[in-house]
């Protein structure tokens, strides 16, 4: 019998995708919220937008809902996240 021996070290090689910017506030923007369909997510976003309305001053929430949290996000309700500042993915239970 073989042994394999695997090595998961990172190569220290660049990202291949260019970071974004920190917002320095979420005072005026607008935040995704995305629902990965599981039980009492709702619930979870409920309070986290009134939190991000009260004390964060988010002046648009956007609701997002993936099918079920097994599968990616649909293309279609990715394309929600453009017109969001932020993006919360959220996953409930």
């Amino acid at each position: 019998m073989t042994l394999r021996v695997l090595d998961p070290t990172f190569d220290g090689g660049q990202a291949t995708q260019a970071t974004v910017s920190r917002l320095s506030s979420l005072a005026g923007r607008t935040v995704g919220l995305l629902d990965n369909g599981k039980l009492n997510v709702d619930i979870l976003l409920n309070h986290v937008e009134t939190l991000l309305r009260s004390q964060h001053g988010v002046s648009t929430v956007i609701r997002l809902h993936k099918p079920d949290a097994s599968r990616p996000v649909p293309e279609d309700v990715a394309k929600g996240f453009a017109a969001c500042d932020a993006v919360i993915s959220a996953v409930g239970d």
